[in-house]
Order: structure tokens, then C-alpha cells, then sequence
């Protein structure tokens, strides 16, 4: 590929929240822009799970990169693998032989799931971070009805019958509850050799309460409703061992058990993406990139690191400091320094930004939603649950939907959903019949 030098180009690796917002906030700019992902999509991923569980339909979520950026002229988007980073030449690497320069990188590259070195586990407990994750856990969750209805006695059923998801944060609850509402809702009066509702849910949590990041009265509020749902919460207790067959617990007591199970939810924890690894610089135990307060890597101003691959820090206004947490909105924001930063360094020559304060993260607050109109929400001195706080969480997920067509649809689905408990994306495509 032959590149123009009439204006400085910047590479973007990963149209994630905070890829896609660095880009948006060099429209523009005086500078080329290179947008690599190896989709062709942006994905609103806390709605994710709405796929996984056939509540909303793949297109409701999600929208192709280069729609959204048909009118930002200074943008290139290719769909690619990048496969290294060379720093000291200023160079990407993709996976079809290009190399390309750049005078300014932002990795936004995102995160995977994370096993806690027990990877074997993968094919036994899927996790949930890609559209593709979501139509194979949606096909493995209907499935187990399916199954569940083609045998005979009680106790081959039960593994079938029997789902587990592991961690507690808000994935693991909202997947969890809403389970527990298809069980006993959208199944009803639709098998004949079984009964849905007798289907087990278990939500399971090494740590002593669900949903750590919130106040420990809203975790308690948060597993009231979904042990009203039906879910069983299991905390301070530990996953030693997963197969085809099953889950093993340790309780806090040292004392193990067996739970049958063919159906496993992955979502304790995540893991930055490898290319971290690929830039060569300091790690935290995540595997996430430790950046300064512009958000560069050491020894280098002209490299970013922002979102769910960066270990970033809030520079606060009295010079204290804390983590930033991997969501949405913070990705977003380190989006938008990242470009400022840009501007200030390649278009008003100013080194290193050295002129712009560092980063600082603005908490709106935190949300989760448990089932129907069942929901926790944490926004600055305000803490609620019940109903106002599901009614928040919906118009607020609406609002940050990319495209006025996903508002309306998904907009209808909630609220047909909300009066029927039907769920019309079960479509189950078994590729080994294709």
C-alpha cells in the first residue's frame, strides 16, 4: 500500500468504545486516519448478553464500521489482523503482509477471557465478548431444553437442566437473571416432557457478595431480587474443576461438591488482549499496558494505549489518583484525550501534549439490571433498585445505541418482550447439519 505523506497519519488498532470515539474526535482534524479491526463491526457490548439469551438480534446491537463512518473523509477503515508493532520504526504489521507508519498509534484493542491459567476450561465455559460468542452460548442455552425434552428419566435430564454461571459482577447477574426469567416465562406451555420452570440456575461468586463494585447495600439488594427470580447465589466459594460433565465447588469451608451440568457460563474475569504483549513494555497482573497521564507507553509520546487494554490511572484535582475502571464510558474518555493529545502534539506542535492536564476520569455511575423491572443503579449520591432503577437502566442503554433504526427496534422488542416474556431470536443453527 502506498501512503501519502501530506498529512500525519494516525493508526487506530480496535473500533471498541474508545477506538471508535478517537476517531470520531479527529473528524476534521488535519490528519489521516487508519482504523483497523478485525471486524466489521462495532459492537455495543453491555447488551451482549440480550443476544446470547435471543433477546435482541445480532443487527439491534451492533453496526458496520464503515456505515458509521461514511462522512469522516480523513478516515480509512480496513478490516485486518494486525500481528505486531515495531515502535522504534513507527510500524504496524497485518496479518496479509502490509506494514504500515504512522507518526501517532492508538491500541484499542480490548480484552479476552481470562481463565486464571486454567484455559482448558474454555471449551466447557464459554465467556461472552464477541457476536460470535453470543450465537454459540445462545444455541448451547437452548439446546439444553431441547436436549433436556428428548430423554426419558429425571436424572438424565438434571445436567441438562442444571446452569451455572460463574462471577457475579454485572455480566454474570444480568446473564443469570435473565436465564432464570426464560426458564419460568418465555418457555412456558412450550415442551411437553418437561417443565422449564424446574430448570436450576446457579450464579456463583468467589468473593463474599454479588456485584463488588457496588455499595454493599445495593449487592444485597442486588441478590434479593434475583433469589426472587429463582436464581440460587452461591458466594465464598471457589471453581476447583470444569469438564463436559460438570462443575466442582469449594466452599469457604474447604468442603467440595459436585454440580452435574452441561451448560457453563464464563464471566469471572477477562484478560487484556495479547498485542499488549506485542509493544514490550511494563504489564499489570492482567496483562493490561501501564500508561502515564497522556496515556502513552514509557519512551514513547506518540504511542497510546487507551480502554480495556490500558491500566490507567484518574489523576484527580487534589494530586491523588486512582484505577480506571474497564467500562464503556472510561474507554470513551481516554478515547478523547487520546486525540486531544494528538492534536496538541502533531497539529499545534506542542511535545507530548506536555501542555494539557493528564487524564482524568469522570464517573457517572454504575448500572446493572437483574430481570424485569429488577435492576441496581449507582449514579453519584444517588443509589436505588426495583423498578425506577430497570426503568433507568432501559432508557439509559437505548440512549448510547449507535443509530436511531437499533433505538427503535430494540426500543420495541423490550417493550413486547416486557408485555408477552417472548424472546423471537431462538433461531438455533447446528453448522455440523449445514
Amino acid at each position: 500500500m502506498q501512503e501519502s505523506k501530506e498529512l500525519p497519519h494516525v493508526i487506530i488498532i480496535g473500533c471498541g468504545f474508545g477506538g471508535l470515539e478517537a476517531a470520531r474526535s479527529l473528524a476534521g482534524a488535519p490528519v489521516r486516519i487508519t482504523l483497523l479491526d478485525r471486524s466489521n463491526h462495532h459492537l455495543f457490548q453491555p447488551l451482549l448478553y440480550q443476544v446470547a439469551t435471543a433477546g435482541l438480534s445480532a443487527p439491534s446491537i451492533a453496526a458496520p464500521i464503515r456505515h458509521m463512518l461514511r462522512r469522516q473523509r480523513n478516515c480509512t477503515v480496513l478490516m485486518a489482523e494486525v500481528t505486531g508493532i515495531a515502535k522504534a520504526a513507527r510500524r504496524v504489521s497485518l496479518a496479509d503482509g502490509q506494514q504500515l507508519t504512522y507518526d501517532a498509534l492508538i491500541v484499542a484493542s480490548g480484552a479476552t477471557h481470562s481463565y486464571f491459567g486454567r484455559d482448558e476450561w474454555a471449551e466447557h465455559a464459554p465467556g461472552l465478548k464477541t457476536l460470535a460468542d453470543a450465537f454459540k452460548l445462545r444455541a448451547r442455552l437452548l439446546s439444553a431444553f431441547e436436549r433436556a425434552e428428548t430423554l426419558a428419566s429425571p436424572a438424565e435430564r438434571e445436567p441438562w437442566l442444571n446452569f451455572v454461571v460463574i462471577g457475579a459482577g454485572p455480566t454474570g447477574v444480568e446473564m443469570a437473571g435473565t436465564l432464570a426469567e426464560i426458564a419460568r416465562h418465555t418457555l412456558r406451555d412450550e415442551f411437553r416432557r418437561i417443565d422449564p420452570a424446574a430448570a436450576r440456575v446457579l450464579l456463583l461468586e468467589g468473593s463474599e457478595r454479588v456485584l463488588q463494585a457496588f455499595q454493599p447495600a445495593l449487592s444485597a439488594k442486588a441478590q434479593q431480587q434475583l433469589e426472587g427470580l429463582g436464581v440460587q447465589v452461591r458466594t465464598r466459594c471457589k471453581v476447583v474443576a470444569i469438564d463436559a460433565s460438570g462443575v466442582e465447588l469449594e466452599e469457604q469451608g474447604g468442603e467440595r461438591q459436585r454440580i452435574p451440568t452441561h451448560t457453563v457460563v464464563w464471566a469471572a474475569g477477562v484478560a487484556a488482549s495479547p498485542l499488549g504483549r506485542a509493544l514490550e513494555v511494563p504489564l499489570d497482573r492482567a496483562g493490561r499496558v501501564i500508561v502515564d497521564g497522556s496515556l502513552n507507553i514509557p519512551g514513547h509520546p506518540e504511542v497510546y494505549v487507551i480502554g480495556d487494554l490500558a491500566a490507567a490511572q484518574s489523576h484527580e484535582k487534589d494530586g491523588s489518583s486512582r484505577p480506571v475502571p474497564g467500562v464503556s464510558p472510561g474507554a470513551k474518555q481516554m478515547g478523547r484525550h487520546a486525540a486531544r493529545q494528538i492534536m496538541a502534539r502533531l497539529i499545534l506542535n506542542r511535545p507530548g501534549g506536555q501542555t494539557l492536564p493528564p487524564f482524568r476520569y469522570r464517573d457517572y455511575g454504575s448500572l446493572a439490571t437483574i430481570g424485569r423491572k429488577a435492576a441496581v443503579a449507582d449514579v453519584g449520591r444517588l443509589q436505588f433498585s426495583g423498578y425506577f432503577a430497570w426503568l433507568f437502566w432501559l432508557f439509559i442503554h437505548i440512549y448510547f445505541l449507535i443509530g436511531f433504526r437499533n433505538r427503535l427496534v430494540v426500543l420495541m422488542d423490550w417493550a413486547w418482550a416486557y408485555w408477552s416474556f417472548q424472546r423471537y431470536a431462538r433461531i438455533v443453527v447446528d453448522d455440523s447439519k449445514t
